[in-house]
């Protein structure tokens, strides 16, 4: 992470059909970092069908808040600075004289009027910062239009642009949710490939869709608030649309987590998103947080830093930001490579990743230290942490930090780990703390010591004069090592 106060800053205006956004990111790193994030919903597309024009009344109010934007960018010496303009200002008839006012109210702001398959690569872009080995189809839905992209293990396939987005599809309908069904299969019948994805997960992106995940979150009582990777089987996200669908307002207004402001394009939403289970037989509706916002800012990165691991950056982050000692990572994953306690590769990178951020807690008051890192590491700002790792990460670190196994705080955890992964995560944490036990964080003392499985036996050798000896704290953690591996432990001197 680069320290804010030295790090660049950059700013991206998303003009939609159906809101305004302002963002500015900090810092060039593989996880954006937002440190302002505002949006006004104003509805510049309403009435577009119609009348082929930007909203007049929308028009006024939006030129009011890119001017506060533009103050806001420049106080936060963001630079560069843009404007992405989507299918509302594309599509409009008064679209050109808008930007002219908006270029009067942002001056030195350039204004990029992205086409609908630059939308859509740009959406992907953002997509793939926090999946990077995405496999199906993105669906980044919009007031004025829908992008879609076929996606197959992290690259870019197929893309399209359709003109049914919330705003525009509720016009084009009259409002009906019947028409806009046939609407909506007409138009995706214009897409032969779309069928033939025919499995993969379906990534659903931009605000309404994300509105549909909360409803789902708060109706289960899913217990982290956080829409990111968020997953829902195909079958439970159908019913959930078909509900969103046919429900009268009053019934809307009732739902938990339902925004006022969207409760008019939430039928047509979860219509596409209906329509798009059925069309991709997507085996899973996986939500995303990230898109042309992100794909934005994803073309400043070096080619470097977009091929880096997305977890292992996430983790380098934070150890760096709350950490004491840089190297101790490396030491620490050479010191438990024999324990052998990963068997696929997402295991070996997550026990990587455990290794890098166990030290987190070190500035944190002692009663707290478990608590603290826990709830930083469960809602650590991390674009390509899906909430098993989080959770993974969560309990391991707390664990290292002797968190009781029963403490209420770790339930989001447990609840979201199956019994294998809370497995995993009690061991891993008791050796994390039997190292830093044994070195205090420090890696030539750590060198000193070695944990090696002999049969049923767990050895742990310590060399003489190294600063290292089998205290009581020492027998009791390795005590508990031994007792997650099943194994009886042993002290070696040498």
């Amino acid at each position: 992470m680069i320290d804010g106060r030295h790090a660049p800053r950059s700013g991206v205006v998303d003009l939609g059909s159906n809101s305004v956004r302002l963002v500015v990111f900090e810092g060039h790193s593989r996880n954006p970092q937002a440190i302002f994030n505002e949006k006004a919903v104003l509805g510049l597309g309403r009435g577009l069908t119609a009348t082929g024009r930007l909203n007049d009344e929308a028009v006024a109010q939006a030129l009011t808040v890119l001017r506060r934007y533009h103050a806001i960018a420049r106080g936060m010496h963001a630079d560069p600075l843009q404007v992405l303009a989507t299918a509302a200002v594309r599509d409009a008839t008064n679209g050109a004289d808008f930007i002219r006012a908006m270029q009067q109210a942002m001056p030195n702001t350039p204004v990029e009027v992205l086409s609908g398959e630059a939308e859509a690569r740009l959406s992907a872009d953002g997509l793939l910062l926090g999946f990077d080995a995405a496999d199906g189809v993105l669906a980044d839905l919009g007031g004025g239009s829908l992008e879609l992209v076929r996606l197959e293990q992290g690259r870019m396939l197929d893309a399209a642009s359709l003109p049914i987005g919330t705003i525009r599809l509720a016009e084009r309908a009259g409002g009906d949710i019947a028409r806009a069904r046939a609407i909506v299969e007409k138009e995706f019948a214009t897409v032969p490939w779309l069928r033939d994805v025919r499995g993969g997960d379906l990534f659903p992106v931009g605000g309404t869709f994300r509105a549909i995940a909360r409803i789902h979150m708060a109706q289960t009582g899913y217990p982290l608030a956080i829409v990111h990777h968020y997953a829902i089987r195909r079958e439970e996200a159908r019913d959930l649309s078909a509900v969103v669908m046919s429900a009268p307002r009053r019934a809307l207004e009732r739902m938990p987590a339902a925004p006022a402001k969207r409760l008019g394009d939430l039928p047509f939403a979860a219509t596409v998103l209906r329509r798009l289970l059925r069309t991709t037989n997507a085996a899973r509706a996986v939500f995303s947080a990230n898109g042309l916002r992100e794909g934005w800012y994803a073309r400043m990165l070096a080619p470097s830093v977009r091929a880096a691991d997305p977890v292992l950056s996430a983790a380098e982050e934070l150890a760096h930001a709350f950490g004491r000692n840089a190297e101790f990572p490396a030491a620490l994953e050479a010191w438990l490579a024999p324990l052998e306690l990963t068997e696929t590769l997402a295991d070996a990178t997550l026990q990587s990743a455990a290794a890098r951020i166990s030290d987190i807690g070190s500035h944190d008051h002692p009663e707290y230290r478990a608590e603290q890192a826990f709830f930083r590491v469960l809602r650590l700002h991390g674009v390509g942490l899906d909430h098993h790792m989080r959770a993974f990460l969560a309990l391991t670190v707390a664990l290292r930090y002797e968190a009781e196994p029963a403490a209420a705080f770790l339930t989001p955890a447990r609840t979201l780990l199956n019994a294998s992964a809370v497995r995993r995560a009690e061991t891993l944490g008791a050796a994390l703390r039997l190292a830093f036990t044994l070195s205090g964080g420090v890696p030539g003392l750590l060198a000193g010591t070695a944990l090696r499985p002999d049969g049923r036996r767990l050895v742990l050798q310590l060399r003489e004069a190294t600063g290292v000896f089998a205290g009581e704290s020492v027998l009791r953690r390795l005590e508990a090592l031994a007792l997650a591996l099943a194994m009886e432990p042993v002290v070696e001197t040498t």
